[in-house]
């Protein structure tokens, strides 16, 4: 006979881009009224939902009921097999350093290239500068939004060559 499971993880629709609100309130509703929820998840990369453990689906609905930009829950419970790729993040090791001339590939600054400055591996940013701007200005970005394209560090960009 299957042993009845202590808790259960419920998909939770949400409005594109706002998950993470709706965690907040989701997470204070649950602490508030005291629910049995264990745990919210926002799994990376996906857009419109989140998921969350709780008890029964009852606090489940309790903890989304009234939350602006929660569209509902799904109807059945979701096993963590099913959801066990979004949420077990595999981190690239990335080999970015100081002065590497990278590649910009997302984000508003697409196709740009810059010279990197700072590296923080904790919070997965890079702090670097666009070579084909006037002004040097400090952007940072995230460090899978950059690849390198070249690595020789005392080599200057062919604009300040050509000035001097």
């Amino acid at each position: 006979m299957a042993e009845e499971p202590t808790s259960y993880i419920f998909g939770v629709r949400t409005t594109a881009n706002r998950e993470d609100q709706v965690m907040d309130f989701v997470s204070s509703n649950a602490t508030k009224r005291k629910l049995a929820v264990y745990a919210l998840v926002r799994p990376h990369g996906m857009r419109g939902y989140i998921f969350l453990e709780a008890k029964t689906k009852a606090d489940a609905e309790a903890a989304v009921f009234n939350v602006p930009y929660a569209r509902g829950i799904l109807p059945n419970p979701i096993t963590v097999k099913e959801i066990e790729h979004l949420i077990e993040q595999v981190k690239p090791d990335v080999d970015i350093r100081k002065n590497d001339i990278v590649e910009i590939i997302s984000g508003p600054f697409k196709r740009e290239k810059a010279k990197v400055m700072r590296i923080d591996k904790a919070k997965e940013e890079v702090v670097v500068l666009l070579l084909e701007s006037a002004v040097p200005i400090p952007i940072t970005v995230k460090l899978d939004s950059v690849k390198v394209i070249r690595r020789d560090e005392d080599e200057k960009p062919k604009e300040e060559e050509e000035e001097e």
